[in-house]
């Protein structure tokens, strides 16, 4: 189970620059529970991913997983229990090494690593096992260096990687916005397919309304730092795209009426 309390960022503190990413965002993600977080730029949802991951050092506030205290650890401490699939397709892998080396890594993931003249026969049998189900051919290119793949192909891979171990809690970070249309739906349907079948704690900040349908059993929309809308059970079930849709023009609209309606009271009251 991930906890999170009342955790608060801003950066640049004090500066022109100032912005509060994180305004005492609370939230409990049960075991096996999958999240979309939605939100427009600027919400804080990627920055909330990121205080997960420990990316930076909160202000405040805490971060616990499965009853560990992990608000104080370092993003490669946590990487130990942690999966994350980045926004860029070469991002989470070694672009210079092949897909068997980036693979055999990803196996190692919380163990000590060593040196060795090569990867054992039965190893890379268990790799092309691994990468067969992708159907992309990878198969047969274990020993292509994994950055000459497309980005679909790569994001296929690194997500892979990111399961290979299970993690406790898996990050899906807009994973797919970079990738066109067909290559985006196969690598949601290998997501749904890896997190249904390994029973996988996840939290995938999207940007399309469609995927926040479509998958997983609650949705979180974040606007200027903080939740502002949590559906779940029936009430996510019954969500459609029209309903977001409104609730963000509800948002924008308050955005607008408030700063107006601010002034004039103030000039009522003067």
């Amino acid at each position: 189970m991930l906890k999170i309390d009342n955790i608060k960022k801003t950066f640049n503190a004090g500066t022109a620059n100032e912005v509060r990413a994180l305004r005492g965002v609370s939230m409990e993600i049960e075991e096996g529970s999958f999240v979309c977080i939605l939100g427009t730029n600027g919400s804080g949802k990627s920055t909330a991913l990121n205080a997960v991951a420990g990316t930076f050092l909160l202000d405040s506030g805490s971060v616990l997983l499965d009853g560990m205290d992990i608000t104080a650890w370092s993003e490669h401490k946590r990487a130990q229990y942690i999966g994350r699939v980045f926004q860029n397709p070469f991002s989470g892998t070694a672009p210079g090494m092949t897909i068997q080396e980036n693979l055999a890594l990803a196996l190692k993931r919380g163990r000590r690593r060593g040196l060795g003249w090569g990867l054992p026969e039965k190893l890379v049998i268990d790799l092309i096992k691994m990468v067969s189900p992708l159907n992309m051919g990878l198969e047969e290119r274990l020993d292509s260096p994994i950055g000459k793949l497309s980005g679909g192909q790569r994001q296929a891979l690194t997500l892979l990687m990111a399961t290979a171990i299970k993690p406790k809690l898996l990050l899906l970070d807009e994973h797919t916005a970079a990738l066109d249309p067909k290559t985006a739906s196969k690598v949601i349907d290998l997501t749904q397919k890896i997190v249904s079948r390994d029973q996988l704690t996840t939290l995938m900040v999207t940007h399309s309304m469609q995927q926040a349908i479509n998958l997983g059993d609650r949705i979180i929309m974040m606007h200027q730092g903080k939740i502002v809308y949590d559906f779940k059970g029936e009430d996510k079930k019954r969500l459609k795209v029209n309903d977001l849709l409104s609730l963000f023009d509800e948002i924008r609209r308050k955005d607008l009426i408030d700063p107006a309606v601010a002034v004039l009271l103030q000039k009522n009251y003067v």
